[in-house]
Order: structure tokens, then C-alpha cells, then sequence
């Protein structure tokens, strides 16, 4: 037993210090495609240019993982297709996005529907002018893309895993109403609990319960995508929170509930604070108005540029392995830079999964902050106030 306790932990442990290594991985179809495109290039412009697209770009490494994509890359060439789905002028196109890769060359390429010729151009479907060699950016103006990128079926995986939870959970308290919490249910009750009692009671007062819905799928949904995203193989492995428009919508939903739900006294507050002079309201109100857009900006901003922060640190330090070692010639630097480089990773990893966590508290709280001023009754401070003297202002009853 204790041989096998001792294996355990050392499995672990293992995997722990890989998992990062195995997470920020540099694909090297980044350079096959690059040795591509300079071969379509005259030989002139390639033999001036080749020390600068031969070699290791950190830059395009670091930004292909954080960036949305059309395909999950496995490992190397393996990269496991999702649908293409674009509106145009003349009708929708269905196709896969394995069409454009070369399967046997796995160099970039184009396709060509009924409709239009595609291209990914930076991650982005274009319509292409193969006469031109270039994109008709008129054509690919009428183009609406709603294909599935990794990203969006990361958000139906991290969906489906909140339907899988909390329906699994209800349905346990449904058929064993008042019996104590045990698996799954034992390790999710105390986080729900810890929202609801730390997060939206504090912060929105009484009529707490009304918004509980929406702070726990905020809260859950942040944490699951932030942990999915660590994890280094398929479903995992996109940035989902990273990215600004999956912030952006979270921001805005927290904007709309608290704008609609905003009753008299907060607007009051808004645009003619009691007790300021008309003169200060100039000034006062435009600030107060502007801090309406603030608040879902800051959270969205908080949001993106933490969890994309975090990527593109370890991502870096990754990168310094390449490039020390000189793509291979420089072997000594490179495994000496290694070393550091590998240690520095695993810390940021284990980091990571602290700042998932923080990510979705920091969000969810803030927005019950924002709520709870939004629906605060006013509190008549004469009946409790103190006069300038710092003594009670006490109201004598007739």
C-alpha cells in the first residue's frame, strides 16, 4: 500500500510539471507556413528575407495560441476541423475548415464554394481573388462569418458541463431533500453558498435572491471556461475569457441588469445628486453618466487582459527555449534557458489556477456591487444623522 501511495504521488507531481510543457507547446506549423508563403516570393526576395522568416517568431507563436481559431490543434500537424458557416450575398456556405489546409503538404490553401473562393487570412475567413492573388475586400465585406471556432465550442462544452452540474445537483436535492451533501454535491454546495452569502447578500441587500441566478451562472461560467483553458488537450486549451468579446457580452449583461432594475433613487443619483448645488451638477452629472459606461467597461477590461495576461507571460518565458537556442544551433543556451524557462511555466500554471478562481470572484462581486447600488432603497438620513458637530440629530416625536 504504501509503494502505491508513493506511485500516486509521484504520478501526480509528474504530470503537474508536464502538463505545462505539454500546455504551451509551440506548433511548428507557424514556420512550415511562413516557409510556404516566402516560397511563393522571388528567390531574390527570399535570400534577402530569410534569416527573418526561416527562424522562430515568439511573436506569432504566443498570439496564434491566445488568438481564436478554426480548427483545435492536437499536436503537430493533427488539428481536429469545426464547421465553416458564412452568410453571403448569394446564400450560405457549409463546409469544413479542414479544406484549407494541404493534407500533404499542410501548407495553407484556399476554397472555393458555389458562391465565393475562401481564405483564412490572421484567423479571419476572406473572400479571395485568386486572378489577384489578394483579398476582394468588397466581397468580403457582404460576408457574415458564424462559423464554430474553437472558442465557440469551448462555450458549448463549458455550457453543457453547467447543465451536467447543477442539474445533476438539483435533481440529488429533489430526491433526498434535507439529507446531507455527498459527492459532487458536497464540493459545489459550500462555492454556491459562499456566493450567496458572501457576495450577493452583502452587496445587493433583500432582494438578493431575484439576481442569484445570473451572479451564479456569471460566476460558474467565468471559473469553468478559466479551468478549461488550462487544461492542454482537447476540450481544453482555448481562451475563451481571454477573448474580448466573450467579456465584452459578459460586461453587457451585467450592464443591462442593472440599468433595468435601476429604480428612481438611483437614478436620482445619477443625474441630480440631492443636496449637491445646481452650479456642482454641471460638472457632477456628465462624470456620474459617464460612470454608468465605466463600470461594464472595467469589468470587461479586468476580465480579458487578466486571464490574456497570464498566457502570454508563460507563453514568453516558453519562447526564450527557441530562442536562445538559435532554432538549433545554440543547444547548451537552449536547454540552459530550458530549465529556468520549464520551472518558471509549471509556477505560472499553478498560479493560473488561483487567478481562475479569483477571476470569477472579482467579476461576480463586482457586479453585485453594481446591482445592489442599482436597486438600494433610499434610507431618510435625517432619521439617523448627525449634525456637522458630530452629535445626534435626534427627532422628538408630538
Amino acid at each position: 500500500m504504501r509503494y502505491k501511495v508513493s506511485f500516486s504521488r509521484f504520478a501526480f507531481i509528474l504530470g503537474a510539471l508536464l502538463i505545462p510543457v505539454i500546455g504551451f507547446a509551440y506548433d511548428p506549423d507557424t514556420i512550415n507556413d511562413k516557409a510556404t508563403d516566402s516560397a511563393l516570393k522571388s528567390e531574390s526576395s527570399v535570400s534577402a528575407q530569410e534569416g527573418e522568416h526561416s527562424g522562430f517568431d515568439p511573436g506569432h507563436m504566443i498570439m496564434e495560441h491566445v488568438a481564436d481559431a478554426h480548427d483545435w490543434h492536437i499536436a503537430g500537424h493533427l488539428h481536429i476541423p469545426l464547421p465553416v458557416i458564412v452568410k453571403t450575398d448569394k446564400g450560405f456556405d457549409f463546409f469544413s475548415s479542414s479544406h484549407f489546409t494541404n493534407h500533404e503538404t499542410h501548407a495553407a490553401q484556399t476554397y472555393t464554394t458555389d458562391n465565393y473562393t475562401y481564405k483564412i487570412v490572421e484567423g479571419k475567413i476572406v473572400v479571395w481573388n485568386d486572378v489577384m492573388q489578394k483579398e476582394d475586400e468588397t466581397a468580403t465585406a457582404t460576408i457574415i462569418d458564424f462559423s464554430i471556432t474553437k472558442n465557440v465550442a469551448s462555450m458549448f462544452i463549458v455550457a453543457l458541463a453547467l447543465c451536467f452540474v447543477f442539474i445533476s445537483i438539483a435533481k440529488t436535492y429533489q430526491r433526498k431533500p434535507g439529507s446531507a451533501p455527498r459527492g459532487m454535491q458536497s464540493f459545489f454546495e459550500p462555492i454556491i453558498m459562499f456566493v450567496r452569502d458572501d457576495l450577493a447578500k452583502p452587496s445587493i441587500g433583500p432582494k438578493f435572491e431575484k439576481f442569484m441566478p445570473y451572479l451564479l451562472t456569471a460566476f460558474f461560467f467565468i471559473w469553468f471556461s478559466n479551468m478549461l483553458g488550462l487544461i492542454p488537450v482537447i476540450p481544453g486549451g482555448a481562451n475563451l475569457t481571454g477573448s474580448i468579446s466573450v467579456a465584452a457580452v459578459l460586461a453587457t449583461l451585467t450592464f443591462i441588469i442593472t440599468t433595468i432594475n435601476g429604480n428612481g433613487h438611483y437614478w436620482r443619483h445619477i443625474f441630480a445628486m440631492p443636496g449637491v448645488p445646481p452650479w456642482v451638477l454641471i460638472i457632477l452629472t456628465p462624470i456620474e453618466i459617464l460612470g454608468v459606461f465605466l463600470r461594464p467597461f472595467v469589468l470587461m477590461i479586468r476580465l480579458f487582459a487578466n486571464i490574456t495576461a497570464g498566457h502570454i507571460i508563460a507563453l514568453a518565458f516558453f519562447g526564450l527555449i527557441f530562442i536562445f537556442s538559435g532554432n538549433g544551433e545554440n543547444t547548451g543556451a537552449g536547454l540552459g534557458v530550458g530549465v529556468a524557462s520549464w520551472l518558471f511555466t509549471t509556477f505560472m500554471f499553478f498560479l493560473e489556477l488561483l487567478v481562475a478562481f479569483i477571476q470569477a470572484y472579482v467579476f461576480t462581486l463586482l457586479s453585485a456591487i453594481y446591482i445592489g447600488s442599482a436597486v438600494e432603497e433610499h434610507h431618510h438620513d435625517h432619521d439617523h444623522a448627525e449634525d456637522f458637530d458630530g452629535k445626534p440629530n435626534v427627532q422628538h416625536a408630538h
